[in-house]
């Protein structure tokens, strides 16, 4: 049997067909987020290297593009600081990752008590300010799926470690978690200064939206992910999942992802037109949520051919191509 060299991207932009806007704050909330980022020896080596080339301004400007300054500064942070901890995750064991998670709850669990590890410090700093202006609501959403976060990305760890490879439906719910997606949704909340009641953030039609958005962030983001991954041995991506499991080819793996994240794309616009009406101000707000996470489907779609992340500088032409030449393995 040949052995694969190069495979081709499902078509996902064209069939989002949201509009994307992006924040005109955007290079001024990347060079504030660079400097709390970059301050002391909070990033230093490689992991400041890798950094450079995430554009993470822009994607926070694509997926919070209505927020005012003050809020989306606060989003960005997060995200950099997001990929941050997911760059550290991916060099540690599970003993690691528990005592990063230890750390971090912690600072959120207690502010005013002294943390001395950097990633303790940047948490502490980091929610002293969101709990300024973020809703009660949205403050104990914002510990619940972070905490949520931890336990997947230790699993992950773990799984990493024993060389397993989960299958399908296991490792959808673990992803859904390692992603950070829910928390980062929860900003969307913050963003817009909503207070929407907790039944209706916990109802069935919310939570389907956010697990749809979820879904097609977390999915295209394991197809854009795939040749760096693969090149570093990395087995927790959905693509080796779905080869693992039933025995397909690299190209009929990653179709057959594309065709999950295209009805992710049919199910959240299915439940964005049956939503039903909990009175005029929380369909407002609800309003603004939903069309939050529209956002972040258009936004992260677009921003991954931005980034260096995934395709290095020729991010724009592989959009256009829909070509990825695969990486060698790193020996």
């Amino acid at each position: 049997m040949s052995v694969a060299t190069k495979f081709i991207l499902p078509d996902l932009v064209a069939h989002c067909d949201y509009e994307l806007r992006v924040s005109r704050h955007r290079k001024q909330v990347t060079t504030e987020t660079k400097k709390w980022l970059f301050k002391g020896d909070n990033l230093v080596g490689r992991i400041r290297d890798k950094y450079h080339g995430l554009k993470c301004g822009l994607l926070s400007s694509m997926c919070y593009p209505g927020a005012a300054y003050p809020q989306l500064r606060l989003c960005n942070d997060f995200l950099t600081y997001l990929f941050h901890l997911d760059n550290l995750s991916d060099d540690m064991d599970n003993s690691g990752t528990l005592s990063t998670a230890d750390v971090v709850m912690d600072s959120l669990y207690h502010p005013s008590r002294y943390q001395s590890p950097r990633i303790g410090k940047m948490t502490r700093d980091y929610w002293k300010r969101l709990i300024r202006t973020a809703s009660p609501g949205t403050q104990q959403r914002f510990i619940e799926t972070f905490d949520f976060f931890f336990q997947s990305v230790t699993e992950q760890a773990h799984d990493r470690h024993e060389g397993l490879i989960p299958d399908l439906e296991s490792y959808i719910a673990l992803r859904r978690d390692t992603s950070g997606c829910k928390t980062s949704f929860v900003l969307i909340e913050y963003a817009y200064n909503l207070d929407i009641p907790d039944e209706v953030m916990d109802s069935d039609i919310i939570r389907s939206l956010g697990e749809a958005a979820n879904d097609l962030v977390t999915w295209s983001n394991d197809i854009f992910s795939y040749n760096v991954e693969q090149s570093k041995g990395d087995t927790h991506n959905m693509i080796p999942v779905i080869m693992n499991h039933h025995s397909l080819d690299l190209q009929s793996a990653v179709d057959f992802v594309g065709q999950l994240c295209k009805q992710s794309i049919d199910r959240f616009n299915t439940d964005r037109a049956n939503l039903p009406s909990w009175g005029p101000e929380i369909d407002r707000q609800v309003q603004i949520y939903v069309n939050g996470l529209a956002d972040w489907i258009v936004g992260s779609l677009h921003w991954s051919f931005e980034s260096e992340r995934y395709f290095g500088k020729s991010g724009r032409e592989v959009k256009k191509s829909r070509v990825v030449n695969l990486l060698p393995k790193r020996s």
